[in-house]
């Protein structure tokens, strides 16, 4: 198995896989495998593929569990909690850095099966194996080959035509900061929501840090960028005369990374004889329902489980089942990311929004309540 792409769902790929008796080469094509140093919550549907993994107690130690989730209105007044009070002992919500939980599976790689410097330029196969080509000279063969090469994947243009991006209208400032340096109550999550703007703060790496995001609409033409650089001081515009918590943390802030917020539409398929798509690279989503990571950790691991049941011959049937299994649902979340990035807006009736708010928990059930590694076992009888 070869994967293409270090990132969070590579790597939770080459882990599955790894974890289900695999042969598996992860190729990355930075010098190191790193993530830029921001947050990403792990849910419910999340956290329960991780303690499939074994990484429960990881999860815990490097994690920060939401224990008060809430709403507020611009000026600080309370707008709705994120669920009740009797559904908090049932649902887990944990803020983690991204970079330790890249490490997290990274962790359970063997040294020699990471390959970095690895720069993904062209692709071949038949009906015996696939071939892939490296910017630096090498040819390597594979049975399989997963292409975790994120949202301007290499590889997707092997299996489908790219789909165009999709601005949606809005920036997202984002970045961490030290918890301690503003107080920041432990457990504690707020997203801030006004009219066409909202602010979120959650905790990670054990409470040690606060991740902040603060969305903007703007027309303005945007970089398609996780990492470019923004300006402090034009978020400090953006917010000014919000909740003070919100003032005093982007005073705290010395640098920030700027993200135009783009998506896509779903694609068609994902799979062409042994070469699929995973992550970003399948179904690249926009931030407000929080499901980008976990998607595609439930991605890994349902591949995983498919290929564990197939052989040299079966596997590009395994691949076409992943899909099968994978693509209907991921539209679906990708779907929902747009209708949640639109109820922030409070431009309308703020009444009828914090209505909307509280009926957040059933809605999203069926995100949360889903078992890929139990759907994928399932079907993969059929291989």
């Amino acid at each position: 198995m070869a994967v293409i792409g270090g990132g969070i769902g590579g790597a939770a790929a080459a882990a599955a896989l790894l974890q289900r008796g695999m042969d598996v080469r992860l190729y990355e094509q930075a010098t190191a495998l790193a993530e830029v140093g921001v947050g990403v919550v792990i849910q419910p549907n999340g956290v329960r593929m991780l303690r499939r993994l074994g990484l429960g107690d990881e999860l815990i130690r490097s994690g920060a569990r939401w224990i008060d989730p809430q709403f507020r209105r611009a000026d600080g007044s309370y707008a709705a909690a994120m669920w009740p009070p009797e559904l908090a002992s049932q649902i887990e919500f944990y803020g983690m850095h991204r970079a330790d939980l890249l490490a997290m599976f990274v962790d359970r790689l063997p040294a020699d099966s990471v390959k970095t410097g690895h720069r993904c330029i062209g692709f071949e196969q038949d009906d015996e194996q696939a071939v892939i080509t490296f910017a630096n000279g090498l040819l390597t063969t594979a049975d399989v080959v997963i292409a975790a090469d994120g949202i301007h994947s290499t590889l997707q243009q092997f299996v489908v035509a790219p789909s165009a991006p999709l601005y949606s209208g809005s920036v997202a400032y984002r970045g961490v900061i030290p918890a301690a340096g503003v107080s920041w109550p432990p457990g504690a999550m707020r997203n801030w929501l006004g009219a066409g703007k909202h602010f979120l703060i959650y905790p990670v790496r054990a409470g040690q840090l606060i991740n902040y995001v603060g969305f903007v609409t703007t027309d303005e033409p945007m970089k398609e960028s996780w990492s470019a650089r923004g300006d402090p001081s034009a978020l400090a515009r953006e917010f000014a005369g919000w909740d003070p918590m919100v003032e005093t943390v982007i005073a705290q802030l010395k640098t920030t990374f700027r993200w135009g917020l783009f998506d896509r539409e779903p694609l068609a398929t994902w799979t062409r004889g042994r070469l699929t798509l995973l992550g970003d690279a399948a179904h690249p989503m926009l931030p407000h329902l929080g499901q980008g990571a976990n998607q595609a950790i439930e991605d890994a691991v349902a591949l995983a489980t498919v290929l564990s049941h197939a052989d040299r011959k079966s596997a590009p049937r395994a691949l076409l089942i992943y899909e099968q299994l994978r693509r209907e649902r991921t539209a679906g979340v990708q779907r929902m990311a747009r209708v949640s990035g639109a109820r922030y807006d409070a431009s309308g009736n703020l009444h009828a929004r914090d209505r909307k708010l509280d009926a957040q928990p059933q809605e999203r059930a069926w995100v949360w309540n889903y078992d890929a590694d139990a759907e994928a076992e399932a079907v993969a009888a059929s291989l």
